[in-house]
């Protein structure tokens, strides 16, 4: 039985008063990662369980997760309800919250995530590209904003890691980031979002994520591939598990669903499966590592305050 940490998954329920997920809630617009009707409905703890229950048909079992933001138009209360259902349902066991290190009063959010249980990383996402059906972002140069980079050295400052959802012609900017910031603990998603297919963007890709992995203190999730794949199998997936594997190391990797998203393109298990068989041929504890103990480590599971343990079901 493989024991599962899943790295990155969302939940969320429309219609809270005072929350808002404008990707979710507002009109359609065309997007990379294709038809999102599916999406637009509540994604609550119980269906996240309902799907990585798939896994025990594959010999493996969902032991832990972490939640990362999805967009809530307040990452702060966002953070606070995660936390409430990792205290009554003990998952999930971490939480990387969503913050605007450009706004106005950044330093104050990240001062209040900081006193809220299972909160150990903040996401911001940077993802820009010319044509809008990729980009997240009206600016390509955020990541070198003075205000931005004071607020990225408060959130060092306070102990928290940082999710980097970057393209890879961004690598670079957050290889430089990295390098200023050695304390800094930050964390590709997505395997670095390779949206590019043609042999050429693939080769660029890889000379691109290998000089970010000769940076000690970036880690990489490999997921959301569905979201720029959305026939996957396997074999359309091995280029890019494999070489991010490689060029960071199974220490530095860690599996994760990306789920609901990434439900748009399989099953939970399929997923898994498709992680499985990319990997037979590591050992054991580099696998140990992917699926699970990376992700432990890196987002400092066994280190957060009192939750209730989690029980499979």
């Amino acid at each position: 039985m493989i024991d599962v940490v899943d790295a990155h998954h969302h939940l969320w329920v429309l219609g809270t008063p005072g929350q808002h997920y404008a990707w979710l809630e507002d009109a359609p617009v065309e997007r990379f990662h294709g038809p999102d009707a599916p999406l637009r409905t509540d994604y609550e703890l119980d269906d996240f369980r309902a799907d990585a229950e798939g896994l025990r048909e594959i010999g493996m079992r969902l032991v832990g997760s972490v939640h990362v933001d999805a967009g809530a138009s307040d990452g702060v209360a966002e953070a606070r309800w995660i936390s409430q259902l990792r205290e009554s349902e003990g998952m999930p066991q971490a939480i990387v919250a969503g913050a605007d290190l450009l706004a106005a009063d950044a330093e104050e959010r990240l001062r209040a995530l900081t006193d809220i249980p299972g909160v150990v990383g903040v996401r911001h996402i940077l993802n820009w590209h010319p044509d809008p059906r990729f980009t997240y972002t009206a600016r390509a140069d955020i990541i070198s904003d003075p205000v931005w980079l004071a607020n990225f050295a408060a959130l060092v400052q306070a102990g928290l890691s940082f999710d980097a959802q970057v393209y890879p012609d961004q690598y670079a900017d957050l290889a430089r980031l990295a390098r200023q910031h050695p304390e800094a603990q930050i964390i590709l998603n997505h395997t670095g979002m390779p949206i590019g297919r043609s042999d050429d963007e693939i080769a660029r890709w890889r000379v691109q994520l290998r000089a970010l992995a000769a940076e000690p203190n970036v880690s990489i999730k490999i997921s959301g591939l569905g979201m720029v794949d959305h026939r996957w199998d396997a074999a359309s997936l091995r280029p890019f598990v494999r070489e991010a594997i490689e060029a960071f190391g199974a220490e530095r990797a860690m599996f994760a669903s990306n789920f609901p998203v990434d439900k748009l393109y399989s099953s939970y298990a399929q997923l898994y499966t498709a992680f499985d068989e990319l990997t037979r041929d590591a050992s054991a504890s580099e696998r140990g590592a992917l699926f699970g103990l990376t992700a432990r480590r890196i987002y400092r599971m066994g280190l957060l305050g009192p939750s209730r343990q989690e029980t499979t079901r």
